[in-house]
């Protein structure tokens, strides 16, 4: 094969078709697979390679920012002061923490990777002669490509075949209109069909693009949801409070004439101790982790902050057909009018049908019985020339060759849409309105066919009455969405009658309305006819956007799924737009979640994963401002109240380290999902956490008494004694914050339980024997612990249930 070129776009295009082949090096049979893969090496993949930065100067960023520089101030200090034990200690909280945080950027960027990778455009390109679906990545230039409505288009290309195709470029040149693509067009990569259904000729690819790039499904993964701002928000309320309390204790200790870089030292890792230096780990950890664990349940993060809005969701918008019904259509009925039969009825739709398209309605009436009865007499007939379905004209039509030589044509769709081709009296009128009604009574989809023997003419041949029968789970499964506070909405563009009857075998209400409820109506009309409603029949992809509108309006958190190029705007709205099994690529760069498996049971797991994935978070910030305030408000106060470090600068190192380790493995936490929307709630939040903190001050203090006074401590073993108890009850504290029953009701996670025991056993050897601290003996630390275990699972975890019940009306209940 010759040599092929590099063509630009704009070369491309004042180019003849023929004259591109050549100068590409193909034809209308496209490449060979030989052929594709050399280019591939020569071109490059079809895909934009993305700037990494140096995983170095990623590592090294950890050690540049407001928290980094504190911890290194403190490290300078120890080594002008010679404390060489805190020196090493603080050094290696410093190397640790950034140790962590790049590995779990690291491992959270892999799981963001994987899942762009699940998500990845295909195409369909002639390869070998055969229609192939390929990964378009793997698009050269001079393949051969299909592109019909729904699809992404993948790569630059040259239309060649084909009436049109309307393509939506608003992403791309924010023009708002489709344009209309004809023959020797080009098609830019990026934008989306929004009708028709073309081959075309690939161009250029990956960076040679016109445009730069191919749609990107994951562009926004990693932005900042409202939880991990309000979560970041915390963090930086408690680094002003300690801040605040750091500066009163180290002015204070300037007028008691106490060393001043002892005093900064002890101020600084004080600090260190307090802020929430492992709070960037723990949101990338969980975050990763979520969703790694939907896409488990076969559901697709393409933006994280779905996780937190699927949590909220307490209206989910649910397409019919393949979601809550098998989209498995099966031939039902075949009604024929006047002048024909059953077999002039089938045998017209089975001509304006086409197989290699995969369209559902195609596959059923091509593989009905009655079709393959038919086999011997299709033979006589050659289709000339099939225009495929597409919302706009809502039908397929196909000329035909009879063995004869005679030419006819054929249609198929809506039965009002084939009424308003064929025309016809009154009569014809009203009985298509009664056989539509009678077979929307039994579930059926009505489908109209026509026949058209002299051009500009057409008779109606009968209706076709279609069965996609519920799926067997649907009925449990909406049973269990709305033990978890979810209002399941049905959305379909069918029958009134049809929904109803779906609505009826599912156990869903049948309040089901028409687009006419809302539309023309005052917003707070509108509104509150859409929230009453049980669900919407006969509704375009257009009124979806209306719907959630609406219901956002009203103060709702909204799931919508939808598959259609249509339902982008609509899926882009919602709070989470869910992009469910086989929608087309448009459908999937809109939506927040993609679905790979049909049926709504996958929504319904989503939604209690992204529940149990915001109940983890919610407990590390219980737990971190517990911990905060207990650890804070306790060192200031004694420093202030008795004027005495009650431990040392290299303790509260120690303590910030060996908290750190097992906080992070909360990711992998077991706990319980709620059976109500989730939202974010700060005061209940502060109020309970500032209560445990107080609590945790108390006991601190309490134990500080004992250890001064019927004990009589020396002031080293006092300090290594308090240090003990930090750790220890700090830990438990973990095991406290995560319920919100009794600290026993949910089983701790394996991880979270073992590196809990293992950082505190690492406390108690520490103490017991002196390492860097003064040696208490085990009488002491079990001392410790007996107190502390007393404490956090006696007192503490009644004052929390307590205040649960006391800040919580809301009846919230969980659930495995």
């Amino acid at each position: 094969m010759v040599e092929s070129q590099t063509i630009s776009t704009d070369k491309a295009r004042s180019m003849a078709v023929d004259d591109l082949y050549q100068a590409l090096s193909s034809g209308q049979g496209g490449l060979g697979q030989s052929e594709a893969e050399s280019r591939i090496r020569k071109f490059g993949p079809n895909e934009i390679v993305e700037k990494e930065e140096s995983e170095i100067l990623k590592f090294f960023r950890y050690f540049w920012g407001p928290i980094p520089w504190m911890i290194e101030a403190a490290v300078i200090i120890s080594a002008i002061i010679r404390h060489w034990e805190a020196f090493a200690v603080i050094l290696a909280l410093l190397l640790i923490n950034a140790i962590v945080g790049f590995w779990q950027e690291h491992q959270a960027g892999n799981a963001i990777a994987m899942l762009k990778k699940r998500l990845a455009l295909e195409a369909r390109a002639l390869r070998d002669g055969k229609w192939q679906k390929i990964a378009a990545r793997d698009l050269v230039p001079g393949d051969i490509v299909r592109v019909r409505n729904g699809d992404i288009i993948p790569a630059d290309i040259k239309l060649v075949e084909g009436d049109l195709l309307s393509v939506d470029e608003s992403a791309l040149t924010g023009e708002s209109m489709p344009v209309e693509k004809h023959t020797s067009d080009i098609a830019y990569s990026g934008s989306a069909v929004k009708q028709g259904e073309m081959t075309a000729l690939v161009v250029a690819t990956g960076e040679k693009t016109f445009f730069g790039k191919t749609a990107r499904l994951t562009e926004e993964a990693m932005t900042a949801s409202h939880f991990q701002k309000a979560v970041i928000r915390i963090g930086d309320y408690l680094i002003v409070l300690a801040i605040v309390l750091v500066t009163i204790v180290f002015i204070v200790s300037l007028f008691r004439q106490e060393s001043v870089l002892d005093t900064l030292q002890f101020a600084l890792v004080l600090i260190v101790a307090a802020i929430p230096a492992a709070l960037p780990a723990v949101l990338s950890i969980t975050m990763a982790v979520g969703a790694t664990a939907l896409a488990k349940k076969e559901a697709i993060v393409s933006k994280l902050v779905a996780i937190e809005e699927m949590a909220g969701v307490d209206i989910l918008c649910s397409d019919k057909t393949g979601t809550i019904t098998e989209n498995k259509l099966t031939l039902a009925e075949v009604a024929p009018f006047e002048g024909f039969n059953d077999d002039d009825v089938l045998l017209a739709a089975i001509l304006a049908s086409r197989e290699e398209d995969q369209d559902p309605i195609d596959i059923a009436i091509i593989g009905s019985k009655e079709a393959q009865d038919l086999k011997d007499r299709l033979k006589a007939y050659t289709v000339t020339k099939f225009k495929p379905f597409d919302a706009v004209v809502k039908r397929t039509e196909a000329t035909v060759h009879d063995s004869d030589g005679r030419e006819f044509s054929v249609a198929k769709g809506a039965p009002q849409v084939i009424l308003a081709l064929a025309g016809g009296g009154k009569d014809l009128d009203e009985a298509i309105d009664r056989l539509s009604e009678t077979f929307a009574k039994k579930g059926y989809r009505v489908l109209g066919v026509a026949r058209s023997d002299t051009p500009g003419t057409w008779v109606y041949v009968g209706v076709l009455g279609l069965h996609d029968p519920p799926r067997a789970d649907s009925a449990a499964t909406i049973k269990t969405a709305e033990e978890m506070g979810l209002d399941v909405k049905m959305v379909t563009g069918d029958h009134v009658a049809i929904a109803r009857e779906v609505a009826r075998e599912v156990n869903l209400k049948t309040n089901i309305v028409t687009a006419e409820a809302f539309l023309g109506k005052h917003d707070d009309e509108a509104a509150e006819a859409v929230e009453k409603a049980d669900g919407f029949a006969e509704v375009f992809p257009e009124h979806k956007y209306r719907i959630v509108s609406l219901l956002q309006s009203r103060g709702h958190t909204v799931g919508m799924t939808g598959d259609g190029v249509n339902d982008a705007p609509a899926l882009k709205k919602a709070n989470v737009g869910i992009a469910v099994a086989g929608a087309t690529d448009a459908a999937k760069s809109a939506a927040a979640i993609v679905l790979t498996k049909p049926g709504l049971s996958v929504i319904i797991d989503a939604i209690k994963e992204s529940r149990r994935i915001f109940q983890r978070m919610d407990h590390y910030v219980i737990y971190r401002i517990t911990e905060t305030i207990n650890v804070l408000f306790f060192i200031a106060l004694a420093i202030l109240i008795f004027g005495f470090f009650p431990v040392t600068a290299l303790m509260i190192v120690l303590l910030a380290l060996l908290n750190d380790i097992p906080i992070m493995t909360i990711a992998w936490d077991n706990v319980l999902y709620s059976r109500s929307p989730e939202e974010w709630e700060m005061r209940k939040t502060l109020t309970l956490a500032t209560l445990m903190g107080i609590t945790g001050v108390t006991a601190s203090f309490l134990l500080l008494a004992i250890a001064r006074g019927p004990l009589h401590l020396d002031f080293g073993v006092v300090q290594s004694f308090v240090f003990l108890k930090l750790m220890v009850a700090g830990h438990l504290t973990i095991f406290v914050a995560r319920t919100r029953g009794p600290f026993w009701s949910v089983r701790p996670g394996s991880a979270l339980l073992w590196s809990t025991i293992g950082t505190k056993a690492i406390a108690t050897l520490i103490v017991v024997y002196g390492i860097g601290v003064t040696p208490i003996g085990w009488p002491l630390a079990i001392l410790v612990w007996i107190y502390s275990l007393i404490w956090e699972f006696g007192i503490m975890d009644p004052v929390k249930i307590y205040t649960y019940r006391l800040i919580d009306h809301t009846g919230i209940q969980f659930a495995r």
